[in-house]
């Protein structure tokens, strides 16, 4: 190797050929300098480079990891043998996305070009559907999926460099995303109700420029943001009326949990995102972006001179399943499916003397001390769950299950499994 493009393509190729693994630690800039024959300085300066790209990710003196997804044509997550049962993947259950094909029918009218980015049945079943009257008059805008519309608002308006107050644990795809932005993340602990106030505050203190909020079904932790906690943030909010505000509300009618937002219409800056993926399926990558009208028209101006508009067939599929009955009757089951389903888990773990959290959405986090050995012991017992690395800034160790998809007499053999597991030394079990 010769310059830092030299280490950077050599780690990226490592990365592409599964050699270097999600949340994998790079060697220290000294040591990996000296195997290689270069000036600290130069690896330091690859580590940047790699860094910018979303590939590895810095954690102070912990070092420096492989991030969760690197942006490279590999598999981001070591594949679940055969036999295991995936409990890792944050998929809603298929039995309950509804059927879209009553909509993707063959007399669908022509878009060509010139025409609205918004097709006009979607426009019509959107207002309902993201509780217009509580985001202001402005139509929302359709993306790509709920990561599309915040790469899109945070690109309208933060520069590298920019500060981002987020959830510990976060959502590994947000953090990922900022990564690949060359934004900072700054941590912000939450429990059961939300973020904490206190912290909150803090962190708006701080000078952050941005901040992104799940209102319900957090992921990981399955959060929820009660109402009097969201008294408390918008009052915070009020005091920083520069910071742009995200609210990420991915899981809407199936996260178990009414809505309470942050948000206030009247603030300069900010963005409400509803996705469909999970109550409708992840395939339909449609999300809605309710904002301020300068956040509105400069990413209305941005995808003209990108890819223009999301495909009109799946707006109308997506505006079809909004209105259908049956459709709605899914959503509800769905719900209630995952709710009795989180319940149990948490439940049976505590029983056990093991604390869980999940009060919405399709995820329950278990703290434990050590994620990679846990992990590991589950797979060996036929499980696969995700570690927490990939949610984590300073929040403790933990691992996500995803307990949405599969039926009771499969988690309890997961439960059964984890606490065993959790029973056999004092070093597995959370503090």
């Amino acid at each position: 190797m010769r310059s830092a493009a030299d280490v950077v393509l050599e780690i990226e190729r490592r990365v592409a050929d599964g050699v270097l693994r999600p949340g994998d630690r790079l060697p220290p800039v000294r040591t990996l300098a000296h195997q290689v024959g270069l000036a600290p300085n130069t690896v330091a300066a690859a580590y940047r480079t790699l860094q910018g790209r979303g590939i590895v990710i810095g954690r102070g003196r912990s070092g420096t990891f492989v991030t969760a997804r690197p942006p490279l044509p590999a598999a981001s997550m070591v594949p679940v043998p055969a036999g295991v049962v995936d409990l890792s993947t944050g998929n809603p259950d298929p039995a309950f996305l509804p059927d879209p094909s009553g909509a993707l029918t063959a007399d669908a009218p022509l878009v060509l070009y010139g025409a609205p980015p918004t097709d006009p049945t979607l426009a019509e079943a959107a207002a309902a559907w993201i509780a217009q009257d509580s985001f202001g008059a402005e139509p929302p805008m359709v993306v790509s999926g709920a990561l599309d519309g915040m790469e899109r608002v945070l690109a309208a308006h933060l520069r590298p460099g920019d500060r981002v107050a987020v959830e510990d644990p976060a959502y590994a795809s947000v953090l990922e995303l900022l990564t690949v932005l060359s934004l900072m993340p700054v941590p912000v602990d939450h429990d059961d109700d939300g973020p904490l106030p206190d912290q909150f505050e803090a962190a708006l203190r701080s000078g952050v420029q941005a901040v992104v909020l799940t209102p319900r079904a957090q992921n990981p932790r399955g959060s929820t943001v009660s109402s009097a906690r969201a008294d408390r943030l918008r009052e915070a909010l009020a005091r920083h009326e520069s910071v742009v505000v995200i609210e990420d509300d991915h899981a809407g009618r199936v996260s178990g949990a009414p809505l309470y937002s942050v948000i206030d219409a009247s603030r300069p800056r900010w963005a409400y995102l509803r996705s469909a993926a999970k109550e409708l399926g992840p395939d339909l990558r449609v999300a809605l972006v309710a904002s301020d009208p300068t956040t509105r028209h400069r990413l209305l101006g941005r995808q003209r001179v990108g890819p223009g508009w999301v495909s009109h067939h799946l707006q109308r599929a997506v505006a079809h399943l909004l209105t259908d009955p049956a459709a709605s009757s899914l959503l509800t089951d769905a719900a209630a499916a995952y709710a009795a389903r989180r319940e149990r888990v948490i439940a049976r773990l505590a029983a056990a003397g093991v604390t869980a959290h999940g009060r919405s959405g399709l995820n329950v986090w278990v703290p434990v001390a050590d994620e990679a050995l846990v992990v590991a012991g589950m797979r060996e017992r036929g499980f696969a769950v995700r570690g927490g690395f990939a949610f984590r800034l300073k929040a403790g160790p933990g691992i996500r299950i995803t307990v949405a998809a599969h039926g009771f007499e499969r988690l309890d053999r997961a439960v059964d499994a984890l606490i065993g597991l959790l029973g056999e030394g004092e070093g597995l079990r959370s503090g």
